[in-house]
């Protein structure tokens, strides 16, 4: 049976000598990257790491994410990608969840991984370029791929609910080898000419299956930002004569009104997709009209792989729908309980189909709550049209996205907690013009304690990811709650701007 990793041994044997991964001046060959990939399977099999072992990374866009990637896949084992920016005790709780065997982490962002490491007793591997050639060549390339099942667990992505911890969310070989294909050949329409811009975290199943996973699929180019700038993106196009850009709407804002964005060429630019938030209408035909390409935009979380509708280019796009569903998956708009609702009335979004996940790692009651019935319940709120589209009305869950990444609020505020002086937090999205969203907090505190909103700003800063971390912090007398005494983040109101905290 073929696994994730025999994409990779494809594209080598008929495209050994094109480019597979490059960050400006470094590349790597399609037989590069694949003997790269065999020296990892090698090095994780000499340290005893196999079949179902899982496998820490926390890189950026570098090329060595993609050969350990494949190699790690090749040797049977279960990769746990994780966000660089992520403190100590976040990847703590990734690895200790895991049960990760051991993990990789970028030299210039090792510490808080190499701490993390320590505290649960596996190695923590520090992956510097102008060392990690010789590593990998202490072991000679490992040709075999190891066998897996359709069904075994190839990624776990922790993602997270509303409530309670991160959860792993289990893709198999299946899930991503399809949802590749699809995105390649029939979303995207990727062939070897084709140069993929990198920009989306591969460590986001956005950017590893609808940037990697698809370019090593079809034997393309994928060129890398470790962070994005839209400047150099626009820079990147024009060098590598990208054809096939993948972003989140900011993304696209932010190159639109770069100044002497004029100035850049960007002839090579065929088709543009766009995902993780809705995408201004104003935003995409400026964009549109100023770069010469049509954006498409989709739908899918880290649950399905991740796509799962798509303005495809061979039908009618509608600008504010996310399509519909793509080629093997069901989607439906349910009620409170689980019945479908009519065209036109807002339901929440079900999903079944080759892309949905197996379920939450070690976590049965998460994904039976997640899939009662064989449909995944996605947390947000739609209505279709008279062709089937579907459009996103509202988001059931209270997930917030910053610049196209998913902040829990339960997460930041149970970070807040860790104050001594915090009674109660509440953690909500406020409208941002260039991210979306920010991230925002209303914090009451226990009696006779006293706290600056700066000082819980840069607690909370301290402790979680810098994407994560609220922005605004203002201080109430008590929070609102619903006859249970539960918090109802929906009532939560920001002060007006000059009362917040700095949003340094």
């Amino acid at each position: 049976m073929a696994t994730l990793a025999s994409n990779l041994t494809k594209a080598a044997g008929e495209h050994a000598d094109r480019p597979a991964v490059r960050l400006d001046d470094a590349v790597l060959t399609y037989a590069e990257l694949q003997v790269a990939a065999q020296r990892v399977s090698a090095l994780l099999g000499a340290r005893g790491i196999g079949p179902g072992d899982r496998v820490g990374l926390v890189l950026p866009n570098v090329p060595q994410f993609p050969v350990l990637f494949y190699g790690a896949v090749a040797a049977g084992a279960v990769v746990v990608p994780m966000n660089p920016l992520l403190k100590a005790r976040e990847v703590k709780y990734y690895l200790e969840n895991s049960g990760a065997s051991i993990v990789f982490a970028w030299h210039q962002m090792a510490d808080e991984a190499s701490s993390a490491a320590e505290s649960v007793g596996i190695d923590c591997v520090a992956v510097d370029p102008e060392t990690f050639g010789d590593l990998l060549g202490e072991h000679e390339p490992a040709d075999d791929i190891v066998d897996r099942e359709d069904d075994d667990t190839v990624v776990l992505l922790y993602t997270s609910g509303t409530t309670g911890q991160p959860k792993g969310a289990e893709l198999t070989h299946v899930n991503l080898i399809s949802n590749a294909a699809l995105t390649a050949q029939t979303l995207v329409c990727l062939e070897p000419d084709d140069v993929v811009m990198g920009c989306l975290p591969l460590f986001h199943c956005f950017g590893l299956t609808c940037g990697l996973n698809a370019s090593v699929a079809s034997g393309s180019c994928l060129t890398l930002i470790p962070r994005f700038d839209p400047k150099k993106a626009l820079e990147v196009i024009g060098r590598d004569h990208v054809t096939v850009f993948e972003g989140v709407p900011t993304m696209y804002s932010a190159m639109l009104n770069a100044p002497d964005a004029d100035s850049y060429d960007v002839s090579s630019l065929r088709t543009c997709i766009s995902g993780g938030a809705a995408m201004p209408a104003e935003v995409m035909k400026s964009f549109e009209d100023k770069f010469g390409c049509i954006v498409l935009e989709g739908y899918g979380l880290s649950e399905t792989s991740p796509v799962a509708s798509f303005n495809r280019p061979e039908i009618e796009r509608k600008p504010g729908s996310i399509g519909p569903p793509v080629r093997g998956v069901e989607m439906r708009v349910l009620d409170d309980e689980g019945n479908p609702v009519d065209q036109g009335d807002v339901g929440e979004i079900a999903i079944r189909g080759e892309c949905v996940m197996k379920g939450y790692w070690a976590n049965k009651e998460a994904t039976d709550d997640a899939i009662p019935d064989g449909w995944f319940r996605t947390g947000d709120m739609a209505k279709t049209d008279e062709d089937g589209y579907f459009y996103i009305v509202d988001r059931k869950k209270d997930l917030i996205i910053r610049g196209g990444y998913n902040v829990y609020p339960r997460e930041v505020e149970e970070a807040l907690y860790e104050h001594e002086a915090v009674a109660e937090a509440a953690v909500v999205g406020l409208a941002h013009n260039d991210l979306g969203e920010e991230v925002g907090a209303a914090v009451a505190l226990k009696p006779d304690m006293t706290v600056s909103e700066e000082e819980l700003r840069d607690f909370a800063k301290e402790r979680l990811a810098a994407y994560k971390y609220p922005r605004h912090v203002w201080i109430v007398d008590e929070l609102p709650k619903g006859p249970t005494g539960k918090i109802l983040r929906r009532e939560v109101r920001a002060p007006e701007e000059g009362s917040k905290s700095g949003s340094g």
